[in-house]
């Protein structure tokens, strides 16, 4: 067993860059364990993560506020708290906040996470303008 209190959590300020369009506050609350990472993740509004894909998979619940996740062949979906998704194996996606709004959510990762490109202001305009539809 391992057990890490709240107060151990390797949190960071504020970020920008690395695989975040925006400002994030990013909480690793499991380090890489038996090829399971956890991050609680504050995202502020319109702030998101690049494309990538998970080699196992990855769940996100959102903890709070409304968000996106989109996928190259399901396009943007809405999020609000209490939701959960399931994005399987190799599915590229990316996620983040709506534009008007926070939110956090606790991303469980399984296996190696493959990092793409940035999601453009463009592309990210474009999905913001479909969840309005």
């Amino acid at each position: 067993m391992k057990l890490i209190h709240g107060t151990e959590q390797a949190g960071t300020a504020g970020k920008t860059g690395s695989q975040f369009t925006g400002m994030v506050y990013n909480y690793l609350t499991l380090p890489s364990t038996d090829g399971v990472t956890i991050n609680t993740v504050n995202f502020s509004p319109g702030a998101r993560t690049y494309w990538h894909r998970h080699e196992h998979g990855q769940i996100l619940q959102v903890l709070a506020g409304e968000g996106l996740v989109c996928t190259e062949a399901d396009g943007v979906r809405v999020l609000h708290t209490g939701d959960t998704v399931w994005c399987p194996p190799g599915e590229r996606h990316w996620h983040g906040a709506a534009a008007g709004a926070f939110m956090t959510h606790t991303a469980v990762s399984l296996g190696r996470t493959d990092w793409a490109e940035e999601v453009s202001d463009e592309q990210y305009g474009d999905a913001s303008a479909a969840q309005e539809g």
